[in-house]
């Protein structure tokens, strides 16, 4: 989940009244230069990898450079839910949520965990998904349908309800277009270029938005400090941003005294300190070193050393966030405080048409009233970036899931071409569902969503973490603790997400009464319990239980990584003797002519061809096998150029002690 802290306000049949300007002509004129820019990156990434391949369509052939692999992870992490619930959260409750981009699952230190902890782990072992990761290390079926059905839940019915939220919002408010309209659009040329090009595809498009999303961001940030008075007027101007009209004898729309104390109070506070540094920490694991989503891009480095450099560059682009999203969230609360930090309910619902508050029109506030023309088209490109560079990793990565693990696990003697097909329909899929899901997220009046989404994100995520890491770094660990330890922690994290959508956080001027496991145990808190449960259960189940079999443990763990590899056998080439009888017998398979038949092709077989050559999909003659894949030693390959690993070490403490400084100059 991309949104922390975060008042929703659902998009409704109207711009909210909170803001007046719209786009002009020239702002068109930049959105569709900034679209066909996208569809020219599209098009030209197609003939960079090998597309009728596994590995080419999920993994972009493994052949992509650091700064390509570090943008796309940098540019799916941050969606257009960052744009307005981190800028949101600045607005209403100053800069404790930034925690979440230098601490938790958006984090800097995360990232590099991945690089030099985890990715080797995963490279390794030879996997494409984390489920098959889980397979692989434990054995069975089981723990990896679980997770792999866990996550197309979480990707389908959180992350892109939360982006297409924050994209709808933004694209009423300056459009006022219809949401279906505006929505089925943007998804529909996603999964344009997801369906045709792939992972390379996708990468190569989020860099390019990457920096998009850079330079209309640093230009905002230009605009609001130049607007504000700098530094020291942000400073003292923030304290005084208080509402001429709010709820009487309350602390309603009066700024917190810790505002800018990254580390708050332990007890009392809404995001306590020890929670911050531990409580965020184990869940992050999930999201960046065994979500598929971020993992994918990772293993479609061309060299272990490769994959570090994309994480260092996205550790370092993790610093933005806090300077070109928050802080002008928290000048738009300075320069229109009666709006963006309205507290009496009857004016919040006639600004935004949201009760609880508006802190979360504060960047597109800021957008639409400060910038002039053709830099107002620029932020919206910013947004619609942010968008769809989520939204097509969400769709690439979840394909890959299905295919691999779910798909592949019920139809164990699939062709290869089998596996590209079912992975471009459910992009398709995926996009059905996207828009079928739009009156949910219309009708999430007073945050209840998201309340609902976050505790998704908080407690489902610990059990996994624990999971993963017990798994890569302990070898006595099973499939019956691993199994059990998950399934007894999702439990527990369901209990407490039940009570939280039941009993959500009371307002500013109601009573608290909500059950003691709520008001008195903070999330974050409750995240270090959860996750302490899933530890024991994992450990005194697995010391109970046989231990692993050797080839549960060879090259997937830390130490054992090194190991050997295995010669193993490719279920592609097991199966050419049945995938080639069936290509003589069947012209439906793939389309493949039958023998002797090739100077008759139909007319109408031309459209397929047509097709084919969209996905990049080769269509074979009979009896010809299926494109060799990547030899095993070559894609197990943990080798590294000595300068090369000695640049990267060498960033790897500039880049810690960066954030060290960081963290500690705000706490």
């Amino acid at each position: 989940m991309d949104v922390h802290q975060m008042t929703s306000t659902s998009p409704t049949s109207s711009a909210p009244s909170g803001i007046t300007a719209t786009l002009s002509v020239v702002d068109i004129a930049v959105l569709v230069v900034y679209f066909l820019l996208i569809l020219a990156v599209g098009i030209w990434s197609m003939w960079r990898t090998q597309r009728s391949t596994v590995d080419g369509y999920f993994l972009a052939g493994r052949n992509m450079t650091w700064w390509p692999v570090g943008a796309s992870l940098f540019a799916s992490n941050i969606g257009s839910g960052h744009f307005i619930g981190l800028a949101g959260s600045g607005a209403a409750a100053g800069i404790a949520a930034i925690a979440y981009e230098w601490n938790h699952k958006q984090g800097m230190l995360m990232v590099l965990l991945l690089g030099w902890l985890f990715l080797p782990i995963y490279i390794a072992s030879g996997v494409k998904t984390m489920p098959e990761y889980l397979q692989r290390r434990f054995g069975g079926r089981r723990t990896q349908i679980f997770i792999a059905i866990l996550s197309l839940f979480i990707y389908i019915f959180t992350k892109i309800s939360v982006d297409m939220y924050a994209g709808a919002l933004f694209i009423q408010l300056a459009l006022q277009w219809n949401i279906y309209l505006a929505v089925t659009l943007l998804l529909l040329i996603t999964a344009l270029y997801t369906v045709a090009g792939g992972l390379a595809a996708v990468i190569y498009t989020d860099a390019a938005q990457t920096a998009i999303m850079l330079v209309g961001s640093l230009i905002l940030m230009g605009f609001s400090f130049d607007k504000v008075g700098g530094w020291e007027a942000l400073m003292e101007g923030y304290g005084k941003a208080i509402p001429a009209i709010r709820v009487p004898n309350t602390t309603c729309g009066i700024p917190r005294d810790d505002a800018f104390h990254l580390f708050r109070d332990p007890v009392n506070s809404d995001l306590p300190w020890p929670g911050v540094i531990l409580g965020m920490s184990i869940p992050s694991l999930w999201y960046w070193c065994s979500d598929q989503v971020i993992v994918q891009r990772s293993l479609a480095a061309k060299t272990l050393t490769h994959a570090k450099g994309g994480s260092l560059l996205t550790a370092y682009l993790k610093v933005l966030p806090f300077f070109v999203i928050m802080l002008p969230g928290m000048i738009s609360r300075i320069l229109y405080t009666d709006e963006v930090a309205c507290a009496d309910p009857d004016l919040c619902r006639q600004i935004c048409g949201n009760p609880v508050g508006c802190t979360d029109i504060a960047y597109a506030k800021m957008v639409m009233e400060l910038l002039p023309t053709g830099l107002r088209g620029l932020m919206m490109a910013v947004m619609i970036a942010a968008l769809m560079s989520s939204l097509t990793s969400i769709f690439n990565s979840a394909s890959t899931i299905f295919t691999m693990d779910v798909w592949k696990t019920f139809r164990s003697r699939c062709t290869e071409w089998e596996l590209m097909v079912v992975g471009r329909v459910f992009v398709l899929v995926l996009v059905v569902a996207s828009v079928l899901w739009i009156p949910v997220v219309q009708a999430s009046q007073g945050g209840q969503l998201f309340i609902y989404i976050q505790s998704i994100s908080t407690y489902l995520q610990p059990p996994v973490s624990v999971i993963f890491l017990m798994g890569c770094f302990w070898k006595r660990t099973n499939e019956q603790g691993a199994f059990w330890g998950l399934v007894i922690g999702l439990v527990v994290g369901c209990i407490r997400m039940l009570l939280d959508f039941i009993y959500p956080t009371p307002l500013c001027y109601e009573e608290d009464d909500r059950p003691g496991v709520l008001k008195n145990i903070h999330y974050l808190y409750f995240s270090l319990i959860l996750s302490f449960i899933t530890l024991l259960i994992v450990i005194v189940i697995s010391l109970a239980t046989e231990k692993p079999k050797p080839e549960q443990i060879t090259r997937l763990t830390w130490f054992t990584r090194l190991d050997p590899v295995a010669p193993k056998q490719s279920v592609f080439s097991v199966e050419s003797s049945v995938k080639t009888s069936k290509g003589k017998e069947s012209n439906e398979d793939g389309g493949f002519p039958r023998r002797g038949s090739s100077s008759s092709v139909p007319a109408q077989a031309r459209w397929k061809s047509a097709l084919y050559w969209l996905c990049g999909m080769k269509k074979r003659r009979d009896g010809e096998d299926d494109p060799e894949e990547t030899p095993e030693e070559t894609v197990c390959s943990l080798e590294e150029k000595p300068h090369l690993r000695l640049i990267v070490n060498v960033n790897l403490i500039v880049c810690l002690c960066g954030a060290a400084f960081i963290v500690g100059y705000w706490a």
